[in-house]
């Protein structure tokens, strides 16, 4: 599938590191290094702007790496990018270790995973199918 991108900054286009990559990495695109305080949280640019096809969604996610080697994580992960959105592309990033962490210019900082997806409508009942499961929730299913 081909995305069209307006690339207004001077990193390279996201990539996939191997061939069997779900998602590709996003890179800071910044005049000067970011420093985020423990539990501060800041939108970082990536100077990129997409347009993805009808019935698709970019999804915005944390890098593994940094999530446990440093406690950087995506805030509102997955983040989502409409097929309709045409604005830079930026990642939500926290810290929440207890060290400042610096997001220089460049770093690979989350990651985009191209999804499917489809549009519900709601149709109002007064009453629902019975199933097994019911209204177990959180936990339901005890500790195995």
């Amino acid at each position: 599938m081909e995305i069209k991108v307006v690339n207004k900054g001077h990193q390279p286009l996201p990539t996939y590191a191997t061939p069997q990559s779900a998602g590709m990495d996003l890179r800071a695109n910044l005049d000067a290094p970011v420093t985020l305080h423990p539990m501060e949280r800041r939108l970082i640019p990536t100077g990129l702007h997409i347009a993805l096809p009808e019935g698709y969604e970019a999804q915005v996610r944390p890098r593994s790496g940094l999530a446990l080697k440093k406690g950087i994580t995506v805030l509102n992960a997955p983040g989502t990018v409409d097929a309709d959105y045409r604005g830079e592309v930026g990642v939500l990033l926290i810290n929440l270790s207890a060290e400042d962490f610096v997001v220089n210019d460049g770093e690979r900082i989350a990651q985009m995973v191209i999804a499917r997806h489809e549009q519900g409508t709601f149709l109002q009942v007064d009453v629902l199918d019975e199933t097994e499961r019911g209204e177990g929730g959180y936990g339901h299913t005890g500790v195995k």
